[in-house]
């Protein structure tokens, strides 16, 4: 299944200007003339981040379909969509009915982390290529599967790690700081994430209208679906506050890893690209100090009503070159690079420190951010994805770096889990000396729903 699509054997051209054409419309995608040369994707999961990337990849492409399990936010996902491009999408509950069509070129996988490996994988083997939301994974051994599929197919994949070319590109900047040695030699890297707040008792309560549980659960284990009738608002909002379902599937380890994959995947994965260690990876994992909400044995939870991923926490990763990485719950939301010459601060808000006042007066070189960025700069992770369908090469952030680091937040919530240090293997990439961690690398999927591979 590793042909081109018709998106692949279209015939690009180098830009508007070349065809003497102005268009009035709106943006394109770079190397487009016309709506017709434009690619055709689908989004799989349209609840909050789903809705996010369709809106912002509706200037550089048409969407033909949408499919969600929940009947509500597809009614309302199909309406904001054809508002915002003219065209009125096709509506699934079943994404295996966006697979079979030829027409799609690529998809957009927002769902819930349990559905992204087997979506992912069969979306591939179906002649698409992939934009999926981060944390790629729920487990290391499927991010293993991922890349085995990736190479197989020759399919482009790009994981939402947005970071990498969006927020004002401070996140390039400051590894571009790093770089040119602005810090010296990097001895210590701490990650901000957040904590969370834990749940009170979470009754069993009637599945929602419109809503198919049983497809939502998917490959995870058959549990009933529960709720208080507390609304959440703000984003997000519009469904229970506390479930085990829309908003709050982060907050369990059925179907997420908590904030160690959510905002470490963002953090984390800055931390190790600055680095540049994602290959060899760590040598050692240590839970300092965490908080798990719900009693554990054998590292699963006993109790089943509540939120299960840890509150807070406080990890100490030992990585290449002596260089100590904390992930904590603490502090403020960002990445502290330190060095033996200067430290900075970096978020999605800001950059500061003596390090990036001192460009004012040393500015790094012309270039340094498209030197990190691999090539021309963009300010749309879609525009990156789509130069990679153009070129068939990977675009920036691919599923080789990110489950390399991704590994490092799996990793950490197992520690917790198990309430114990870990030794890594990054050659191997297995836990050393520890039969009963390494179980935890996996998981089997509910009868029904394995991953159909070709």
């Amino acid at each position: 299944m590793s042909g081109s699509s018709s998106f692949n054997r279209r015939q690009f051209v180098k830009g508007v200007a070349a065809a003497g054409v102005i268009l009035q419309s709106g943006p394109r995608a770079h190397g487009y003339r016309s709506a017709n040369d434009r690619p055709v994707f689908a989004t799989i999961g349209l609840r909050n981040q789903g809705w996010a990337i369709t809106s912002k990849s509706t200037p550089y492409a048409d969407f033909a379909a949408l499919a969600d399990v929940d009947a509500n936010v597809l009614a309302a996902n199909v309406e904001k969509t054809t508002k915002r491009q003219g065209k009125k999408p096709d509506a699934y509950k079943d994404y295996r009915k966006v697979l079979e069509r030829k027409d799609i070129d690529a998809v957009m996988i927002a769902t819930p982390d349990h559905w992204h490996t087997k979506i992912a994988v069969e979306a591939m083997y179906a002649g698409k290529d992939v934009y999926c939301e981060k944390p790629l994974t729920l487990t290391i051994d499927e991010g293993k599967l991922i890349e085995e599929v990736v190479k197989k197919t020759g399919r482009v994949f790009q994981v939402g790690t947005m970071q990498r070319t969006e927020c004002g590109h401070r996140f390039l900047q400051a590894i571009a700081l790093v770089r040119a040695g602005r810090i010296g030699k990097v001895k210590k890297v701490t990650c901000g994430i957040n904590g969370m707040q834990p749940s009170p008792s979470i009754p069993v309560a009637p599945v929602p209208e419109g809503l198919d549980w049983d497809f939502w659960l998917g490959p995870a284990p058959k549990v009933p679906y529960r709720a208080l009738p507390e609304i959440r608002k703000g984003y997000g909002g519009g469904v229970p506050l506390y479930s085990n379902c829309h908003y709050s599937f982060r907050n369990w380890h059925e179907y997420s890893g908590g904030k160690l994959t959510d905002w470490g995947a963002h953090h984390v994965d800055i931390a190790v690209w600055a680095l540049g260690t994602g290959e060899q990876g760590p040598s050692k994992i240590t839970p300092l100090k965490f908080t798990l909400p719900v009693e554990y044995k054998d590292g699963y939870p006993v109790v089943h009503d509540r939120y299960n991923v840890a509150t807070e926490f406080e990890i100490r990763v030992d990585m290449p070159d002596d260089v100590e990485l904390i992930i904590t719950s603490a502090g403020d939301n960002g990445i502290l690079f330190e060095g033996t010459k200067g430290r900075f601060f970096v978020n999605r808000g800001r950059i500061t420190g003596r390090p990036v006042e001192e460009l004012k007066e040393n500015p790094l070189p012309d270039g340094a951010l498209e030197a990190v960025y691999g090539g021309p700069l963009r300010n749309n992770h879609t525009e990156n994805f789509i130069d990679a369908m153009k070129s068939r090469k990977q675009p920036i952030s691919d599923v080789w770096s990110h489950n390399r680091m991704l590994e490092i937040c799996h990793l950490a919530n197992i520690a917790m889990r198990l309430n114990r240090s870990l030794k890594w293997n990054g050659k191997t990439r297995q836990i050393v000396g520890d039969e009963q961690a390494n179980s935890f690398l996996s998981r089997p999927s509910r009868r029904g729903y394995e991953i159909e591979a070709s």
